[in-house]
């Protein structure tokens, strides 16, 4: 069984279990969320909600933050003596699956 959760505008496929890498999501940690913006249900049937299922929900336990890998954004101008260094690195939540309400 799985379903797929919307979770800060983005899907992710959750299956009881399961870590989720989300960008930061603002929870302590340990805490027990229910995320109810399911999309879909998939076990013996298969639920297409318009745009949500009704009355599904995913129970997940916050983990941890951590810190993706760097990224460098490097802006250049031939020519022009314009050469600009910047990095950055993504905060995510890991989110553990522990059930799917249908």
């Amino acid at each position: 069984m799985y379903a797929v959760v919307e979770v800060n505008g983005k899907q992710y496929r959750a299956e009881k279990g399961a870590v989720l890498k989300v960008d930061r999501f603002d929870a302590e940690q340990g805490a027990a969320v229910s995320l109810d913006k399911v999309l879909l249900v998939s076990g013996d049937s298969v639920k297409v909600g318009a745009p949500y299922v009704a009355g599904a929900a995913v129970k997940v336990t916050v983990q941890e933050e951590v810190k993706g890998d760097k990224i460098i954004v490097f802006k250049y101008k031939p020519k022009k003596d314009y050469r600009r260094t910047q990095g950055h690195r993504q905060l995510y939540t890991l989110l553990k699956v522990e059930d799917i309400q249908a």
